[in-house]
């Protein structure tokens, strides 16, 4: 990085600042696809959970608000991602999915298979 700073463009090793670059690439994705599966997940439980809505409700309204901040952070600080968020909808819904199938005991068939909402819906914290 200093070498970049200072300009001299032929000591810098391109092939890691490459490597560097990916790397800090696939984070961003893994963090992306994270905070979207577990955004989902709490609007699953919200809208689905019936016997637990009462009691966790607040929580799970608090937990909502804070991945969609935190998914619109990422963005704004890496706007590039913005395309991927479309790719991994559908994946990372049907992660969300199993995984409250797992937590809840609840049937499979009261979720539905297809993403429940457009993702412009999904961000929206109205």
């Amino acid at each position: 990085m200093n070498q970049l700073r200072q300009g001299d463009f032929q000591a810098v090793d391109w092939q890691n600042l490459l490597e560097e670059l990916a790397d800090l690439g696939k984070s961003e994705r893994r963090a992306l696809e994270s905070l979207l599966t577990r955004l989902l997940e709490h609007l699953l439980k919200l809208i689905y959970w019936q016997s637990q809505r009462d009691y966790n409700q607040a929580g799970w309204k608090g937990e909502i608000r804070t991945f969609r901040k935190q998914i619109k952070k990422l963005l704004r600080d890496s706007p590039s991602l913005k395309p991927y968020l479309s790719e991994i909808l559908d994946n990372c819904y049907t992660d969300a999915r199993e995984i409250i199938i797992d937590i809840t005991g609840l049937d499979a068939s009261i979720f539905p298979v297809e993403v429940l909402a457009s993702l412009e819906e999904i961000l929206d914290e109205n």
